[in-house]
């Protein structure tokens, strides 16, 4: 048996290397139209800075290894032209034909550059491949770069534009969107916009780039912004255009449709990785997810269905995370704005925690949000912060892919010891308050409009001196049984403290004591202060 496997990525080595130990017996060949196979990419802006030192740690595997401990023949330089279902045989860009028994597409994603003026500007890069960053590191190294822009705020835009700025290079990040990041929602992103602006990063959100001038670029709004060097990180495109003319079929966004089993609708063609149409786990409806996690599984689980071993691939939820300097921020599931255009009903809560106990040194504030729909199914979840986060997220993804429910959020046995978490870990903490919210217990309220309402801050009067929402109340919590004569009963009362645990309690004693139109502010002064920093 031949199995050919087009693209020497994540998915397509992941299905070399599982089916040579499921079949010693096959015929494995790779083509790789680049000169370069298994190269570690999300490793690319830690590359071209230097954390990343050594230029042999960005390849994950050799072809001589590959093919000396798996016996794979991988072909570098080996583009792929088309393919012939009918006669089952691929054509290569130099005249070549190889026949197969199997077909693997793992073709993955081509990096998009707009059709914009100056796009062939020398100083003007991409980040894709391991030649990419050698190229911008040569660039730099010899052109003198004291300014940069980098064009796309998504993951490798975010992390390449903190590596430029931690090298001395004055660093512009440029967004056409209203945020960075876009699988995470608004009230969660604000604190990283406020943390590069600390940092020094020239922050130019809702503008996009118009085009590259022979000093930097103009962007949408006509502003001009000098770089000594460019790299676009708009984002990838499905890189499918050779099968065009296959019979194979596609998305309008060129994306390849599978079966549960990564099959095409073409016998014996299998597909994986970036350029594949997944079933998103919240929605159900196709999507792109390039990301390396389930490329890796997809190329997997295509080898034990080849070896006759074959299970489903059951959806990508889309797990993600990101280093922003001093912060990590990680999701999982579908956003606000995912929910909202797939006409899916939703649920929402949003705490702020600490990475661990607060009495051990150096416990950092932490922001988590889950969304979930009345039944209590979890439809997603975010965080930011600079500890624990990727625990957090991970915990929670998990609890969704068994399709758990908010209520398993809050009795989640997980470890516990001062120095790593808190008794209540920030998932039991937030499954406990959505439950409150199920059961009727709590009213929270979201956003920084206030209007109508009368806000009661209950933080102590030292804080509520220091800095307040304007118009807002102070009654301190200790003193709101005493008080209670001086709240109004025909007028929503907003209640709010440090994070959100003591205005629930302060809740809970109004609504026994009568009032009813009252809401708890759903992370409470750290929220309010990380959303107003941001306008």
């Amino acid at each position: 048996m031949h199995v050919v496997i087009v693209g020497g990525g994540a998915g397509g080595l992941s299905c070399a290397a599982r089916l040579r130990r499921l079949d010693n017996s096959a015929q494995i060949t790779v083509l790789e139209k680049t000169d370069e196979v298994s190269i570690a990419s999300c490793g690319l802006p830690y590359y071209i800075s230097g954390v990343i030192a050594e230029r042999a740690n960005m390849q994950v595997a050799s072809t001589s290894m590959l093919k000396k401990v798996f016996d794979i023949d991988v072909r570098l330089s080996c583009g792929v032209a088309g393919i012939n279902p009918q006669t089952k045989t691929v054509h290569l860009q130099d005249g070549g034909e190889l026949s197969y028994d199997k077909l693997v597409l793992a073709v993955g994603a081509k990096a998009f550059v707009p059709n914009i003026k100056g796009k062939d500007n020398p100083r003007c890069f991409t980040v894709k491949s391991l030649t990419d960053a050698d190229n911008i590191k040569q660039y730099i190294a010899t052109h003198n770069v004291r300014t940069a822009v980098v064009v796309g705020s998504g993951f490798i835009g975010v992390e390449v534009a903190e590596n430029l700025h931690e090298m001395g290079i004055k660093t512009t990040l440029a967004e056409a969107a209203t945020q960075i990041l876009p699988p995470l929602d608004t009230d969660i992103v604000c604190q990283l916009h406020t943390h590069l602006r600390q940092k020094g990063l020239n922050l130019c959100l809702n503008d996009g780039i118009k085009e590259i001038t022979s000093t930097g670029i103009i962007l949408n709004s006509d502003k001009e912004i000098a770089a000594d060097i460019i790299i676009l990180a708009i984002g990838v495109r499905p890189d499918t255009a050779f099968l065009n003319n296959s019979g194979i079929e596609l998305t309008e966004k060129g994306l390849i449709k599978t079966n549960e089993y990564m099959q095409t609708n073409i016998t014996d063609v299998y597909a994986c990785g970036d350029s594949v149409a997944v079933k998103d786990f919240v929605s159900g409806e196709p999507t792109m997810i390039a990301l390396a996690g389930p490329a890796n599984r997809q190329g997997r689980l295509i080898a034990d269905h080849i070896a006759g071993k074959p299970y489903p691939y059951n959806a990508s939820q889309g797990t993600g995370i990101v280093k922003v300097f001093d912060l990590t921020a990680a999701f999982t599931g579908n956003n606000e704005k995912q929910l909202q255009n797939n006409h899916i009903p939703y649920e929402k809560m949003l705490i702020w925690a600490s990475s661990h106990a607060g009495y051990y040194p150096n416990a950092a504030p932490l922001a988590l949000k889950v969304l979930y729909n009345q039944e209590g199914k979890i439809l997603g979840a975010q965080a930011v912060g600079a500890e624990n986060v990727d625990k957090i997220i991970d915990v929670i993804a998990t609890v969704m892919r068994l399709d758990g429910t908010t209520a398993d959020l809050r009795d989640a046995e997980l470890c516990y010891a001062p120095p790593y978490s808190s008794a209540k870990s920030p998932v039991n903490l937030i499954g406990m308050a959505i439950e409150n919210i199920r059961q009727k217990l709590i009213k929270p309220y979201f956003g920084t409009d206030f209007s109508d309402m009368f806000v009661l801050d209950v933080r102590p009067p030292q804080n509520y001196e220091a800095e307040h929402i304007k118009g807002a109340v102070n009654i301190p919590a200790a003193q709101i049984r005493a008080r209670l004569n001086e709240l109004p009963k025909d007028k929503p009362i907003l209640v709010h403290c440090f994070k959100g645990y003591t205005s629930y309690v302060v809740c809970r004693i109004l609504m026994a004591n009568g009032f009813s139109n009252i809401y708890s502010y759903a992370g409470g002064w750290q929220q309010y202060k990380a959303e107003t920093n941001d306008k």
